[in-house]
């Protein structure tokens, strides 16, 4: 290399066509910092930001149906709008990650988080504060994919586990501590305050943006106008239809729902026939050749059902300590924040334990974790101390943080390199899926198995004991299937085939 050249400035493809790795040994250093740690630490800022707009805001609800005079049906579009934002958006990360630089990226995420919060703060009706809560989705759902695939372009195979371990020490915490920061935030400044305070933070981010690397782009890389129409009724149909199923558990499931699973399932279908076609004429909108790889194929369905039981979870738990022990809300919120805190603090050790031996290791033992916890919670009563409680969800964490690391860790190694902002979206498309899918299946047990109590003529908090009960019953047996398919993640070494033949 010349002297004087920023090797920063060269092509990623150059590099490594050239033996280089342009993500491990990094030439230009800040303050004693790498610039690769520099641009990882403020996205990581940022996807925190993210994280904690993504909570913050439940605990306020019925204060927004209060000021705005909604009624509850319509007020469930605040939290839904984010959601089916996020279902649209995620399947365009992929393309964007490989047709714009990490910094146009960035920029495009919080420039409309930015515009959905400014637009908060001066939301006096429903259909202003939808409109915000949709951007504010649209930003957050494009910042995971660039932060993971951030990760996997700039940091050295062997140090990922522990890099993606230290991430989640932010992505468990920041939604955890948002129903908390938010309780407190309204008991004593009006709701859009929950708005107010982080915008200054969203434009000082958005101010930062020269600091993510501009980096090489595939300009030959157009986008099939075609596939993005068919992804939206595709996953964000789907995403409701599941919505709705479990809103609607222990009620006849309305016509609407069948609708949006049956034009989802349509959709989803021919996506992916369209996706297959353009793989073999052009290039796939979103190119599922990463299921070729086995790592991958048994992360993502992982994924799935870990999300899935994590979100039913987090859904009943704070059911459970409101309506039959009775706690506050902010004080449920509070009961939650220790086992956030401690999988935070697990997942860089878990990290390492993946750099060094494989996800299985460390997968194995938090799915039994999780499972044996599921299986204890099935014997919650209405006289439960809250301590038992928190040890509970204590416990699940630990398993949870045991497992999300390194599943995806497993999946985004087990691929080349020049597929990682396909993978980090498809990643975050079954995130999506699978939580929706786990919290209607959660809480329409829990619906159904508390109605037949009720019929029964139990009194209303055994009712809901037995349905919190059932639900946390079905989730054990699931951990049983994810148990089975943990066995099948390959060994660390084939794993990194591909990373290596990078």
């Amino acid at each position: 290399m010349p002297a004087g050249k920023n090797r920063w400035a060269r092509p990623t493809s150059e590099l490594v066509e050239s033996g280089e790795n342009p993500m491990t040994e990094p030439k230009t250093r800040l303050g004693g910092v790498s610039r690769p740690s520099r641009e990882i630490a403020m996205l990581v800022a940022a996807s925190f930001v993210l994280s904690l707009n993504e909570t913050v805001i439940a605990v306020a609800i019925p204060r927004i149906m209060s000021d705005l005079t909604i009624d509850s049906a319509s007020a469930q579009w605040v939290s839904s709008s984010f959601m089916l934002a996020m279902a649209i958006v995620i399947p365009t990360t992929g393309f964007l990650l490989q047709r714009l630089s990490a910094r146009v990226v960035f920029a495009i995420s919080m420039s409309l988080f930015t515009l959905g919060t400014a637009i908060g703060t001066l939301a006096f009706e429903l259909v202003g504060l939808i409109a915000a809560r949709s951007l504010q989705g649209a930003g957050s759902a494009i910042m995971f994919p660039l932060l993971l695939t951030t990760v996997m372009r700039t940091v050295p195979a062997n140090r990922r586990g522990r890099t993606l371990g230290n991430l989640a020490v932010v992505m468990a915490v920041a939604p955890a501590l948002g129903p908390a920061l938010g309780g407190t935030i309204i008991q004593v400044l009006d709701w859009r305050f929950l708005f107010i305070l982080i915008l200054p933070v969203a434009i000082v981010a958005l101010a930062l943006t020269s600091r993510v690397r501009a980096t090489s782009a595939d300009q030959s890389a157009r986008l099939d106008v075609v596939s993005v129409v068919l992804s939206i009724p595709a996953f964000a149909g789907l995403v409701l239809a599941l919505s709705v199923f479990g809103s609607s558990a222990g009620r006849p499931v309305p016509i609407e729902a069948w609708v949006l699973l049956g034009c989802g399932t349509v959709a989803l279908t021919t996506f992916v026939l369209r996706q297959r076609h353009l793989r073999r004429h052009s290039t796939p909108f979103l190119d599922l050749s990463v299921f070729t790889s086995r790592a991958f194929s048994i992360s993502v369905i992982l994924i799935v059902l870990v999300m899935g039981a994590a979100f039913g979870v987090g859904l009943l738990l704070p059911i459970y300590t409101q309506s039959v022990l009775g706690m506050s809300p902010a004080l449920s919120g509070l009961l939650l924040v220790p086992g956030a805190i401690l999988m935070g603090l697990a997942a860089p050790l878990v990290g390492r334990i993946v750099d060094r031996v494989g996800a299985r290791p460390a997968v194995v033992p938090g799915i039994v974790i999780v499972g044996a916890t599921l299986w204890a919670m099935t014997r919650l009563s209405a006289t439960t101390p809250w301590e038992l409680v928190l040890a509970a969800d204590v416990a699940l964490s630990v398993g949870l943080a045991a497992i999300f690391t390194p599943i995806n860790a497993t999946a985004m190694r087990s691929i080349s390199s020049r597929l990682y902002g396909q993978a980090s979206s498809t990643i975050g498309i079954v995130q999506q899926l699978g939580g929706v899918a786990g919290s209607a299946l959660f809480v329409g047990i829990f619906s159904a198995a508390s109605a037949a109590a009720a019929l029964q003529g139990v009194a209303e908090r055994e009712a809901l004991v037995e349905g919190v009960r059932a639900a946390f019953g079905v989730g054990a047996l699931v951990s049983i299937g994810a148990l089975v398919v943990a066995f099948f993640i390959p060994r660390v070494s084939k794993v990194d085939q591909v990373d290596q033949a990078d």
